[in-house]
């Protein structure tokens, strides 16, 4: 029952190299139906996304000759040779493999440690793969059990806590200062791609009004257009500021483009309503001595840095506790897969059992003619209660013992004991 995963992933190649070997979401059921092809009874789960393409089997094998098969799988379904991608191949196979979807469901292994995105992920690439039916019995609990332990460690931990990246921790502070940003108007200077990313998720935590400013009237115009948002002249970015809750610059300006008179002059015409600034441009377009002033938080690309960075250590530090975690689930997943191996015997002795025990209720209702309906039914449950009771402590024992000893001594002894006729 081999389990094993051939991937590649941001630690071991270029973005160039995962967009040609990437599953298009609608293509995506007919690489399951071709990878399941390829496995006979086996099964398989392909997880697609930006940061990776892992391929994960699971049948009756060698894990090398998995491997292979994912790798020629890989080559001709993307027409990439493999001599080009061999190299960023990571191939893992049993409680490695289970290791590694665990950690990449719980975001210990992402690009931003506790990004919350992947474990989405993981569950659409499970769900893709069962509606393809192109999995088997293990994949399925494997994937269960990645999902579980995820959800784990986000809710029993602290590791998706805290924003991480500049926009994200922007709008983070934005709400700490407003709380509801649906009445609030931002007003965003300059077209800095990291400015107009904050803008976004400013957009998306559904702040109220947008106002874009830029030194290039034609280019606020499809700014605002694309943001929906009103168009406002360079020559009038002062006279507009008290319009601002929150301000957004990111110009390419040489010195400051707004110092503390602009914001003194906003903060009369708002009767003194705070103002949340964001400078990301480099260098800096507001003066820092605008962050003197009462009832403006002012952030510059560093300040944001650094909260970010404060973050990201605090995630870190919740490592080993998810590591833990993640190690405890791998080991109980692996328990029941090594117990596994003891269902066929267990079946074959529940069987010889039950055939014995009917073969003598035969006997004794035969010897007793004179036994309503109800008493015949009422023995032979009794019959499978004694037969059954027997069995459970064995069968208990018999996972235990093939999970921690050697499994071929262990089944060898049953085969004997019960003489059972069946190659296990």
């Amino acid at each position: 029952m081999t389990i094993a995963l051939t991937g590649i992933s941001h630690h071991t190649s270029p973005l160039a190299l995962r967009e040609r070997l990437a599953f298009p979401e609608a293509r995506l059921p007919n690489a399951l139906h071709a990878i399941k092809k390829r496995l006979d009874d086996g099964g398989a789960v392909i997880l697609s996304t930006c940061n990776r393409v892992e391929v994960y089997t699971r049948a009756e094998r060698p894990a090398e000759e998995l491997h292979a098969v994912s790798r020629a799988f890989l080559s001709e379904w993307h027409d990439v040779p493999v001599d080009l991608f061999r190299a960023a191949l990571y191939e893992l196979s049993g409680a490695e493999s289970a290791a590694h979807l665990f950690r990449v469901a719980c975001s210990l292994d992402s690009m931003v440690v506790g990004e919350a995105q992947v474990l989405g992920q993981v569950q659409d690439a499970f769900l893709a793969a069962q509606a393809a039916q192109a999995t088997d019995k293990i994949l399925n609990a494997l994937f269960q059990r990645a999902l579980k332990v995820a959800k784990d460690v986000r809710t029993q931990t602290n590791i998706g806590s805290g924003k991480v990246s500049v926009p994200s921790v922007a709008v983070d502070l934005a709400t700490q200062v407003f709380g509801d940003l649906g009445t609030k108007t931002v007003m965003v200077v300059g077209s800095g791609e990291t400015g107009q990313l904050t803008l976004k998720t400013l957009i998306a935590r559904g702040v109220g009004r947008v106002l874009v400013v830029n030194r290039n009237v034609e280019r606020a115009r499809k700014l605002a257009e694309r943001f929906r948002g009103e168009p406002i002249g360079f020559d009038r970015l002062c006279e507009s500021l008290a319009l601002a809750d929150i301000a957004i610059s990111s110009t390419a300006a040489e010195e400051p483009i707004l110092g503390p008179a602009d914001f003194q002059r906003a903060l009369r015409e708002r009767n003194q309503e705070p103002m949340f600034v964001i400078d990301i441009a480099v260098p800096r377009d507001i003066d820092p001595a605008v962050n003197d002033l009462d009832n403006v938080y002012l952030y510059d690309l560093d300040a944001l840095q650094q909260v970010a960075d404060q973050n990201l250590e605090a995630r870190r530090a919740e490592m080993a506790t998810c590591m833990a975690m993640v190690d405890r689930q791998v080991d109980q997943f692996m328990r029941w897969r090594k117990g596994l191996r003891a269902e066929p015997a267990i079946v074959s002795m529940a069987n010889e059992l039950h055939a014995i025990r009917e073969r003598e209720l035969d006997k004794t209702l035969h010897a007793l003619p004179d036994l309503t309906g109800k008493q015949r039914e009422e023995v032979e449950y009794l019959t499978k209660r004694i037969v059954n009771t027997i069995l459970q402590r064995p069968m208990t024992q018999l996972k235990r013992e093939v999970t921690e000893d050697d499994p071929g001594r262990v089944l060898s002894l049953i085969k004997r004991l019960f003489g059972l006729k069946e190659d296990f």
